[in-house]
């Protein structure tokens, strides 16, 4: 957890990578164990809770952010396009996401994110980094 919040400005209760599993220059592995607790829980739904789909979202992007650091630049996050969400995550669930770097231009980077629960698609998309001057 300390390299993670070394690179990535977030804390709880925004903070929504755990570990990393894996990293290579162009692909990373993460996860996050969902927890009852977490706040977003007391609303989303008090009855049936699901993990809100841009909080997945935002932990696809913050696991992008792990991989695509620059030294004393700070990883934001520009866009997504083709985001799907496919099934709802649960307190209880570990969500692990693969990112993989398809494109560098002009200081954005481009990558296909996947978050996943016991290995089924739970959320897609395709995410736009930049880095903050």
């Amino acid at each position: 957890m300390d390299k993670i919040t070394d690179i990535l400005p977030h804390r709880y209760p925004f903070l929504m990578v755990d570990g990393v599993i894996s990293k290579s220059e162009k692909e990373i592995v993460a996860f996050k164990n969902v927890t009852y607790n977490e706040p977003q829980f007391q609303g989303h739904f008090p009855d049936n809770p699901i993990m809100p789909g841009v909080l997945i979202l935002e932990g696809m992007a913050q696991t992008a952010g792990l991989i695509t650091l620059v030294p004393g630049k700070t990883p934001l996050f520009v866009g997504a396009d083709k985001v799907r969400f496919r099934k709802p995550v649960r307190p209880g669930d570990k969500i692990v996401y693969e990112i993989k770097i398809t494109g560098e231009h002009l200081g954005m980077i481009s990558a296909d994110a996947v978050a996943k629960v016991d290995g089924n698609v739970c959320a897609t998309a395709t995410l736009l980094l930049g880095m903050e001057k």
